[in-house]
């Protein structure tokens, strides 16, 4: 099975050696062009929801955002809370926030000297 000059299909060398290599190399492209294509699809589906749904997954976030810091602020002023166990070991977490959250509220200065502002 060495390299026969004249029988047609045989090549010199080892058998089918360049068969297995030409295989691997288009297996390895067509897997390539179809991580492109993945990626591309991907893309496109994050634009169009982005641009859909995007402001408004924004503002939920933020608005529960806004309601756990009022309710870790009302833990921090003595009003009952109901959820005080799971809350009460996030105040360390959100006091960089509360600067943020007032501002928005539409206080531009809050609590005592030191404390946020």
């Amino acid at each position: 099975m060495t390299g026969e000059p004249g029988v047609p299909g045989r090549s010199r060398g080892r058998p089918g050696a360049t068969g297995a290599v030409g295989a691997v190399g288009t297996a390895r492209s067509v897997a390539a062009k179809l991580r492109r294509a993945w990626r591309r699809a991907e893309e496109l589906f994050d634009a169009v929801f982005t641009a859909r749904w995007g402001p408004s997954a924004r503002r939920a976030a933020r608005d529960q955002a806004d309601t756990l810091r009022a309710l870790v602020l009302l833990e921090t002023l003595g009003v009952d809370n109901p959820v005080r166990y799971e809350t009460l070991e996030l105040i360390p977490y959100l006091v960089a926030d509360l600067h943020e959250w007032h501002r928005r509220m539409g206080k531009e200065e809050f609590g005592d000297p030191g404390v946020c502002c």
